[in-house]
């Protein structure tokens, strides 16, 4: 029974350290890329959900909105072009999540309303909801907040216009 367990400490920590890397070469990769662009920024490294996740910081939110572009679309590139660099390097496909200036944090705060408001609204009608269309970084969190109200969701259509339907209980 001991043995179990131990193989399953270690495979957390080969987990931990693999996604400790991740966050390292997101960050050199991220480092040098503001270098190229010229712009001021500190980059923080975590480990949240099973996933490397890094930032960049600054005080000039001037810069980082360049790199954030309108409602995040240079963000997502700026984070699929990450991925890729982790997986150049390692082999593996990343699920790394790259935030700037706080844009995703934020965004995650208001799509966490959004699931509980149309959660509300699904059990006060007894009727399903279908949400506008989001990214899936937008459906993941909004997904997570119908399952902490009690409710389920799906995900329908077709990318770019695929959309959350919460689904009464």
């Amino acid at each position: 029974m001991t043995e179990g367990t131990t193989t399953t400490a270690a495979e957390g920590s080969d987990t931990l350290t693999r996604l400790e890397q991740e966050g390292e070469i997101a960050a050199d990769y991220l480092e040098g890329l503001l270098d190229i662009a010229d712009l001021d920024g500190d980059i923080d490294m975590d480990v949240e959900a099973d996933r490397a996740a890094v930032s960049i910081i600054s005080d000039s939110a001037r810069d980082l909105q360049k790199l954030v572009g309108r409602d995040g679309e240079v963000l997502e590139a700026l984070q699929e072009l990450t991925r890729l660099a982790v997986n150049r390097e390692t082999g593996d496909r990343s699920r790394l999540m790259l935030d700037i200036g706080g844009f995703r944090a934020k965004k995650r705060e208001v799509l966490a309303a959004l699931g509980a408001k149309a959660a509300d609204e699904v059990k006060s009608s007894g009727e399903p909801v279908k949400l506008e269309p989001m990214t899936p970084f937008e459906r993941k969190v909004v997904h997570d907040a119908i399952a902490a109200a009690g409710l389920r969701s799906e995900s329908e259509g077709e990318e770019p216009q695929r959309f959350v339907v919460v689904l009464p209980a």
